[in-house]
């Protein structure tokens, strides 16, 4: 048994085979193309917006050194303060609905009910729009003139109002109302397959203890849909960041500055406005922000996949 053993670790302890090493070089270059395009067209592009950001540039790149100028002259300028809190506002709403109707309209595919695949299909359909035709179909139904207002006041409901796309109160829950539409059915194809995945034995023996159904999802399942929720809501998070489309089809950052974003500032400032100094230092703002919230993210489900790879 010994010398077995002993010949299996000197087995094992061998030098790849010629063939097994051109397969790895293989691969190696195959990698080439996308280490190329992270170094330079990523991080390049990174270091190179955070250099433009500490320079007196305005309509082109200077190598004037400014410091931290354009970030102060950024947080002294009111509009973007405006974006940041539109955002936050905008974040919050559009990630919890998108989570809360992603996980129902998951949880009521998963009884089986008849004409599923249509079902996923109907739901999932909209993530396919591009945010631009999202922004315009629900500018047209928002419209207090052509939209659901006016069906209202033709139907005799003639005090009814839902004018918020020109409200500078609600303008920004518009947005909200249209991107939750478009994407709460990514989420619940996340969340369903979460759902597929539990064992069927938790539920026969919630059955048998006579447990509520919506117990045993609250309790059980939910938290079981750890990798799911956290996948869910770094997609979620990009679109948050990512806020662009959808403001210039429907409002335009309008009425006034009531749906400004940082994307749209951006933007505005990079092409309208000729000051690339203060559009990268908004850029790299935004970058660390971002980096702020999800490094910990990744972190928790680092953690959380070693716990389990330790069971």
């Amino acid at each position: 048994m010994y010398a077995l053993k002993l010949t299996q670790a000197r087995r094992q302890a061998r030098p790849h085979s010629p063939a097994r090493r051109r397969l790895s070089l293989a691969a190696w270059i195959a990698l080439v193309p996308m280490a190329a395009t992270v170094i330079f067209a990523y991080l390049g592009t990174i270091l190179w917006t955070a250099r433009v950001s500490m320079s007196y540039s305005r309509s082109l790149p200077t190598n004037t050194f400014a410091g931290a100028t354009q970030y102060v002259r950024l947080f002294e300028n009111d509009r973007w303060i405006v974006s940041l809190q539109n955002l936050a506002i905008y974040g919050v709403c559009f990630v919890v609905a998108c989570l809360a109707i992603g996980l129902l309209l998951a949880i009521f595919i998963d009884q089986r009910v008849v004409a599923e695949g249509a079902l996923r299909t109907v739901f999932l359909y909209p993530y396919a729009m591009s945010f631009v035709a999202t922004g315009l179909v629900w500018q047209w139904i928002l419209n207090p003139e052509l939209g659901v207002q006016a069906v209202l006041h033709h139907l005799g409901f003639m005090h009814a109002q839902f004018d918020w796309i020109v409200s500078q109160r609600f303008a920004i829950y518009t947005l909200v109302i249209a991107t939750v539409w478009q994407a709460s059915g990514l989420v619940m194809a996340l969340m369903l397959a979460g759902l597929r995945g539990i064992d069927d034995e938790i539920w026969k023996a919630a059955r048998l203890d006579g447990i509520p159904r919506w117990r045993v999802y609250a309790s059980i399942v939910v938290p079981m849909l750890k990798t799911s929720l956290s996948t869910a809501f770094v997609l979620l998070f990009v679109m948050v960041v990512k806020l662009y489309d959808a403001v210039v089809a429907m409002t335009q950052g309008g009425p006034g500055t009531a749906s400004e974003v940082p994307a749209k500032f951006i933007m505005d400032y990079l092409f309208n406005r000729a000051n690339i100094g203060l559009a990268s230092a908004a850029s790299i703002v935004l970058l660390a922000t971002v980096l702020a919230i999800l490094a910990p993210v990744f972190y928790a489900r680092s953690r959380f996949a070693l716990r389990e790879a330790r069971r």
